[in-house]
């Protein structure tokens, strides 16, 4: 679909991503506590376009290593495998610790949150890693593939941001009342990831 080597994939893979615990997460749920659903919102969609700028920065260094350099891309691919089942086993044996939550201050909470975003040093790494994992060299559109991919991505952070921020406090209170499920879902998503690394390698 679209030069994506396996679209569902690709969907289920960025909702794994999304609710893994992060800047961007403690940035939307900040806003949220401070300025309700519209602050929320715009967190959200501050993230989005922090999101978007570094996907297209790093589609920019896929594209141009896919097309001059075919066996260079593929060791990108395996590199981007490796990187994610590390992250995945991080997860999986993590212990409880006492993660900083990101501050946010009152009216400016799409600059802040747009800026934690482009700021975050392991976001670039993250994109490239990511879209050589589901780009066929042999299928792919270029720049039609890469646009359906950053929409999907737009689309998918859109709808599971704006969802959590709505239940906002409701998420909060069950994390706080159930610290040992959110332990084993984040000990899940990294499971997840370590998989979609053993399918890179397998194909």
């Amino acid at each position: 679909m679209f030069g994506i080597a396996d679209f569902g994939a690709f969907c289920l893979a960025v909702i794994v991503f999304l609710a893994l615990p992060g800047p961007g997460t403690f940035a939307l749920l900040n806003s949220t506590g401070k300025g309700g659903f519209k602050a929320g919102a715009a967190a959200t969609l501050g993230l989005i376009v922090g999101d978007q700028c570094l996907l297209w920065l790093a589609v920019g260094g896929v594209a141009a290593l896919l097309a001059a350099y075919p066996l260079a891309f593929h060791v990108v691919q395996y590199a981007g495998a490796a990187y994610l089942a590390w992250v995945g086993f991080k997860l999986v044996f993590a212990k409880p610790g006492d993660a900083s939550p990101i501050q946010i201050q009152p009216r400016q909470y799409f600059r802040q949150a747009f800026f934690i975003t482009l700021l975050n040093p392991k976001a670039i790494i993250f994109y490239m890693a990511f879209f050589p994992l589901f780009i066929d060299p042999a299928t792919h559109r270029g720049l039609p593939t890469f646009l359906a991919m950053a929409l999907t991505i737009a689309t998918l952070t859109a709808t599971y941001c704006l969802t959590l921020s709505a239940f906002a406090n409701a998420v909060a209170a069950k994390v706080r009342a159930h610290q040992t499920l959110a332990r084993w879902l984040s000990r899940l998503a990294g499971v997840f990831l370590i998989g979609f690394g053993i399918r890179l390698i397998k194909n």
